[in-house]
């Protein structure tokens, strides 16, 4: 994976932190989003983790800059900002993963597994100020066509959407509802086009927000 923070301290103890896991390896460091960039497109790590606040660019424009032009790297923010502001913003960039320097560190070894497995991945306090905007007319809580989408899904892709709610990856979610990830995959592009959203978060927003979400 791909480190990126101006703080040489983060970095040590992010590494320290991902350690922790035989299958997980740092392949390369940045300071500053330029360097992120230009690191991404010369090793194509699986994950990227980002600070938000970088000199030079920021970890914002640079998740932007990254999923739009080598899509099949996970982009995780790891951030000290919780603002809803830069939540949205890194969601609508297209980021698929949101983590808080703050959060206990099981956190970023369980988003980076979930991203790196093509899933997505909201730590619980992030998720929790989503749920909160949702609640209050915030993220996608004015987006009338989507939820009425929601009703438009087959059984199958509401049990699909439920588990994909959860961070859950094609594969994941292929053994729990017993299919080949090729079909997980199909309803997974089937549900993305029907709920009107860009990325799995989106789509994982909107099962939250219609309280499909399992806990089982």
């Amino acid at each position: 994976m791909l480190l990126a923070d101006d703080e040489s301290m983060i970095r040590a103890g992010v590494r320290s932190i991902l350690a922790r896991s035989p299958d997980m390896e740092v392949v390369a460091e940045a300071s500053n989003g330029y360097e992120a960039l230009e690191l991404a497109r010369r090793h194509q790590p699986d994950v990227a983790l980002l600070d938000i606040q970088m000199p030079q660019l920021d970890g914002l424009s640079a998740a932007a800059q990254m999923c739009r032009d080598m899509p099949e790297i996970g982009v995780i923010m790891l951030t000290t900002f919780g603002e809803d502001e830069f939540i949205t913003r890194a969601l609508q960039e297209g980021a698929s993963g949101f983590l808080l320097k703050a959060d206990d560190p099981r956190e970023l070894l369980n988003g980076v597994q979930a991203v790196a497995a093509g899933g997505a991945y909201l730590s619980p306090n992030v998720a929790a100020r989503i749920i909160t905007g949702l609640r209050a007319g915030g993220l996608m809580a004015n987006d009338p066509p989507t939820l009425r989408a929601l009703d438009h899904l087959t059984e199958r892709e509401r049990d699909v959407l439920a588990h994909l709610g959860r961070g859950l990856s094609n594969a994941e979610i292929g053994r729990r509802l017993h299919l080949v990830e090729g079909t997980v995959k199909a309803h997974v592009s089937a549900i993305l086009g029907k709920l009107g959203v860009r990325n799995r978060v989106e789509a994982a927003i909107a099962a939250y927000e219609a309280g499909i979400i399992r806990r089982d």
